[in-house]
């Protein structure tokens, strides 16, 4: 790699681009503290303004991001017959994601025995078996079949993003087994790089205006936290849920780069914009626009890297979820009488990854990935419909490392390949 290609997959900003950033970081801190006020203080139509601002923006990340994972997969992949780079980032990628992923999983496990969280009775309920009408009778099967396209604008439709990845790498890879520099194949991959450019121009704007979605934001969270929350007798199943997360947020994610002689505290401000929208959109798939500007603008990461890894990231890599399915579904096997062993637990760890790996990046997709895991081994998944009510705030954790682990291995594939970040 050339000096020169160093530089432009690494751009240095100039003052003026210095000084936008921090008026952008300055009206973050404007909107918080203003979505906050008008939250718990604000009038009814503020707060409605609020909600309706937030939906807006959350509409617009799930509308740019499907075309996103497509797009780019396609453009990437489309450049293998050129270049052995796309085989060698796909390799590491997946290394990192299943370690990344496996960690989670036997974190999750480690602290289930720490914690040791209680059974709870419950009675049966008609608020709660609605809270689960639908799930039963589907398996972790009826998942994975689903993700096998049967037509080619379904799964865009649905926003299907295991389906939509599949598609996009065969239609990469096919495009680069065409012959070589034939017309059929420059024009494509001319097509497919301009749409991308395209869209990325599309994020800029919406990242223009995003001080507003922060706004709407956390307008609906001051309201959720104003209205009480009470967790009763699964205190101790969330403490296990919500620090089996942070430990791998905040403690083996750092400590992986630090292995690797990246600093994590600058990978975190540079990919801050990214996690707040994570927090909030609870959808890795629909914060994947800003994810990839903020590793490419921020931190440097080449396009070639970012544009391959997080979009597959974005569906294979969830720390959050294989955590959140171990813990929740021994634990619902605990209530509902198995006897829960360390092998229990190294057979879960590798279910939970398995499964974190086929779980798309979309709301609640976690919740629904466990009941329906729970509900083909016959194990009474009425416990689901008490979590529910609770699910968003640990959805939004979720989601945020699920990003932070994205963005994790992303730099980590740029470090082994170009060891300049």
């Amino acid at each position: 790699m050339t000096a020169d290609s160093t530089q432009m997959q690494r751009p240095v900003m100039n003052p003026h681009e210095k000084r936008m950033q921090t008026i952008q970081a300055v009206l973050y801190v404007i909107a918080i503290i203003l979505g906050l006020i008008n939250g718990f203080y604000g009038s009814e139509f503020w707060i409605q303004t609020g909600e309706f601002i937030s939906t807006i923006f959350i509409r617009l990340f799930r509308f740019i991001a499907v075309p996103i994972i497509a797009v780019s997969i396609i453009a990437t992949l489309s450049q293998i017959s050129r270049s052995t780079e796309s085989g060698r980032i796909f390799r590491h990628s997946v290394f990192y994601t299943l370690l990344t992923t496996i960690l989670a999983a036997s974190l999750a496990a480690i602290l289930f025995e720490v914690f040791s969280p209680a059974n709870v009775t419950l009675s049966d309920t008609t608020e709660a078996s609605a809270a689960i009408a639908g799930i039963k009778g589907k398996s972790y099967f009826d998942y994975i079949t689903s993700v096998v396209p049967d037509n080619a604008i379904a799964p865009f439709l649905s926003a299907n993003v295991l389906s939509v990845l599949l598609i996009a790498a065969a239609v990469g890879i096919a495009i680069a087994k065409l012959p070589h520099d034939s017309r059929e194949q420059r024009v494509l991959m001319a097509f497919f790089s301009g749409l991308q450019a395209v869209l990325f121009t599309l994020v800029g704007w919406i990242i223009m205006i995003l001080p507003l979605g922060i706004f709407g934001f956390f307008t609906v969270l001051a309201k959720e936290i104003n209205a009480g929350v009470a967790v009763g007798g699964l205190g101790t199943y969330f403490a296990t849920v919500l620090t089996a997360n942070f430990i791998q947020m905040l403690i083996v994610l750092p400590a992986l780069l630090l292995l690797r002689g990246i600093n994590p505290i600058r990978v975190f401000k540079g990919m801050l914009p990214a996690l707040t929208v994570a927090f909030f959109s609870k959808s890795s798939a629909g914060t994947l626009p800003v994810t990839m500007r903020c590793s490419e603008v921020n931190l440097g990461v080449k396009e070639s890297v970012s544009r391959f890894v997080l979009p597959m990231c974005t569906t294979i890599n969830m720390n959050g979820c294989a955590a959140f399915i171990l813990i929740t579904v021994v634990y619902l096997m605990q209530n509902a009488g198995v006897d829960i062993t360390w092998s229990t637990l190294a057979v879960w760890i590798f279910i939970a990854t398995i499964a974190a790996v086929g779980n798309a990046g979309v709301p609640m997709g976690c919740f629904f990935l466990s009941a329906s895991l729970l509900a083909s081994m016959n194990v009474p998944i009425l416990l689901m419909g008490v979590i529910l009510p609770f699910y968003a705030v640990i959805d939004a954790i979720e989601t945020t490392l699920n990003v932070w682990s994205d963005s994790n291995v992303a730099v980590l594939v740029h470090k082994d390949l170009y060891g300049d970040i």
